[in-house]
C-alpha cells in the first residue's frame, strides 16, 4: 500500500534539487528518488515537479511513497569458507568470508550469511525480519572477518539492545594509503547516502552522527596499518572517514583509492577486516572474545607491501 507523507520544505532545503531533497528527506537512493518524481507523485503546493526543480523553503510537499520492494527470502545453501569461530546454543560466531552479504536484499543474488547457515544446518533465531532473522549486525559483502548471529529469541533481544547501546567492542583492522597525520585520531563527521545516488555514502552535512577512533599499527612506505574503533556504526563508515581524511582503504576503488598500489598488492577490494569481536554473553553474562586472522588476500597484500619498506 502506498504511503502518502505531506511536509513543508524544510529551511535547510531551501533551493535543494527535488530529487537529491527527496532522497535525503525519505533515505532513498537518488535514482529512486527521480523514479518517484517521474511517476508523477510529488507535488509542490500542488503542482508536480520535476527532479531539476528547486524547491523553497515552506512550500508545501506531497509525496506518494510506492511500497517498499520485498527483499527475497534466504536460500539456505552452504557457503564455502565461511568458518565458525564459536557455538552454542544461543550464538554462532561466523569467520565470514568475502563476497558474502548478512542477509538477502533486494539486487543481491550471491551467497547470505543467513542461507550459508541455514544450509548447514544451524538453528537461527525466528526474530526479526523473515529475510534476516537472527541478523544483529552486518559486514559489508567485501569486508571479511568475525560476526556474531542470534540462535535463540533472548539472545537476538539482548545483543540487539547490547548493539544499539554500544556495549559490543567491534575492532576492525584496515590498510590505508599514505599516513594519517596525526598516526592516532578521531574522524567525527555526519555520513549519509551520496548525492550521486550510485549506492556509495559520504560526509554529507546534516548526515547521520558517525564517530571513527583509529590507531596506527604498523606504518609502511606506501601505506599504514590501522586499528580502528567503531562508536557508531554506519553503512560503510570506515570506508568513507578513511577516504575523507584522503587515506582511503587500499584496493577500496569506489571510495577513491589508487587502483595502482591495489595492482601492486593484487587487491580486488577493499582492504578492511573485523578482526576483534567482544561482547557480554547473552545469556550467560561473561565477557566473550572472538578473533579472526587475515583471510589469504589481505595476508598476501600486507606480505607485499611490508617488502617494499
Amino acid at each position: 500500500m502506498a504511503d502518502v507523507r505531506g511536509l513543508p520544505v524544510p529551511d535547510g532545503l531551501e533551493g535543494e534539487r527535488a530529487d537529491a531533497a527527496l532522497a535525503r528527506l525519505f533515505g532513498l537512493s537518488r535514482g529512486r528518488a527521480a523514479d518517484i518524481i517521474a511517476a508523477g507523485d510529488v507535488l509542490l503546493d500542488g503542482a508536480e515537479v520535476a527532479k531539476s526543480d528547486r524547491l523553497h523553503a515552506g512550500a508545501w510537499l506531497e509525496v506518494t511513497l510506492p511500497p517498499p520492494p520485498t527483499a527475497p527470502a534466504p536460500v539456505a545453501e552452504p557457503v564455502p569458507g565461511m568458518g565458525v569461530l564459536y557455538e552454542d546454543d544461543d550464538i554462532v560466531v561466523i569467520d565470514k568470508p568475502v563476497g558474502v552479504a548478512a542477509h538477502p536484499t533486494t539486487g543481491w543474488t550471491g551467497p547470505t550469511v543467513l542461507g550459508g547457515l541455514l544450509g548447514a544446518g544451524h538453528t537461527i533465531a525466528t526474530s526479526g525480519a523473515s529475510e534476516r532473522q537472527g541478523i544483529v549486525h552486518r559486514l559489508d559483502a567485501n569486508t571479511t572477518g568475525a560476526m556474531v548471529v542470534a540462535k535463540s529469541e533472548i539472545a537476538y533481544s539482548r545483543l540487539k539492545r547490547a548493539f544499539k547501546e554500544r556495549r559490543i567492542d567491534k575492532r576492525y583492522q584496515a590498510l590505508v594509503q599514505g599516513h594519517p597525520d596525526p598516526f592516532r585520531g578521531t574522524v567525527d563527521a555526519p555520513i549519509d547516502r551520496h548525492p550521486s545516488g550510485d549506492g556509495r555514502f559520504a560526509v554529507v552535512a546534516g548526515g547521520k552522527p558517525s564517530v571513527t577512533h583509529y590507531d596506527t599499527v604498523e606504518a609502511f612506505r606506501a601505506a599504514t596499518l590501522l586499528d580502528i574503533d567503531l562508536e557508531t556504526g554506519r553503512t560503510h563508515q570506515i570506508r568513507v572517514h578513511m577516504s575523507a581524511i584522503r587515506h582511503p582503504c587500499a584496493g577500496d576503488m569506489a571510495y577513491g583509492a589508487d587502483p595502482t598500489l591495489a595492482a601492486r598488492l593484487g587487491l580486488r577490494r577493499q582492504w578492511l577486516h573485523a578482526a576483534r569481536l567482544g561482547f557480554e554473553h547473552p545469556t550467560r553474562g561473561d565477557l566473550v572474545e572472538f578473533t579472526s586472522p587475515y583471510p589469504d588476500d589481505l595476508a598476501r597484500a600486507l606480505e607485499i607491501v611490508s617488502t617494499e619498506s
